[in-house]
């Protein structure tokens, strides 16, 4: 489950500028759960605009989404740009603007902490699946 997660996790970074709603999906996924990325911060660099490679041209080069960083709770403007340039950071200064772990383990554990929920839903989608 895991693997293809991970799979599914990483395809969508590669897509995440190309589909509006893929990108607010991840955004809020980001959001909700205070993680960045599949693994860590770093997998966005498999995203071609966000790449960190010295040949990107993007004014997005070896950033993160917005959807990654730590915003303060009495801050009423969401600053777009503080995931400038956070993959050419370690992992303890990045730390201090972006949520450096990834999605999938906080995902995974959300799951299993929800197993009861998780598992209702998914018999309430195959339910008339099977009826038919």
């Amino acid at each position: 489950v895991r693997e293809k997660m991970n799979a599914m996790v990483n395809s969508a970074i590669v897509h995440y500028r190309d589909d509006l709603d893929l990108q607010n999906l991840i955004d809020f996924g980001q959001k909700e759960f205070g993680c960045c990325g599949g693994v860590s911060y770093r997998d966005w660099s498999q995203n071609m605009y966000f790449n960190c490679t010295p040949q990107n041209p993007s004014r997005e080069f070896c950033s993160v989404p917005y959807s990654c960083c730590r915003q303060p709770e009495d801050q009423l403007v969401i600053n777009t740009m503080c995931g400038q340039g956070v993959q050419m950071l370690s992992y303890p200064t990045a730390g201090e603007i972006i949520h450096t772990d990834g999605c999938i383990d906080r995902l995974v554990d959300w799951m299993h902490s929800n197993l009861l929920l998780t598992g209702a839903v998914a018999l309430g989608l195959t339910l008339p699946q099977v009826r038919n």
